[in-house]
């Protein structure tokens, strides 16, 4: 079973990811982007759920530092802002893919199974 990293500080966003992702993946928490990329390093995570606006290094930040070391690594954006120059900023800092909150289960199932090549 794939390992996705849900990199997310708000505690209820994240339990909404859970729900998405407990029947056909496994998870961990972030609940910031240096915890993130701490995670990455460590190994054994499939693709990254990342927050953009969390305390201590934002999402933008952490995608920027773990693509650098993984660039095939999948990152799809989470954000409340779904303004295009958010989504811009995100593909910028490295992010294969942008999905606005509150996230739509089905289309965030059907962009991590594109991603992971399932």
């Amino acid at each position: 079973m794939k390992t996705i990293l849900v990199a997310e500080d708000n505690d209820s966003n994240f339990i909404l990811m859970t729900y998405i992702l407990k029947r056909d993946y496994q998870y961990v928490r972030a609940k910031n982007g240096q915890i993130a990329v701490d995670l990455v390093e460590k190994g054994g995570i499939d693709l990254v759920l990342m927050d953009i606006k969390m305390p201590v290094m934002d999402g933008l930040e952490a995608t920027k530092l773990i693509k650098e070391a993984h660039p095939d690594l999948p990152v799809i954006a989470l954000t409340a802002n779904a303004f295009d120059s958010d989504r811009q900023a995100a593909l910028d800092a490295g992010c294969d893919d942008f999905l606005p909150k509150p996230v739509n289960a089905d289309k965030c199932l059907q962009a991590i199974a594109r991603l992971l090549g399932e």
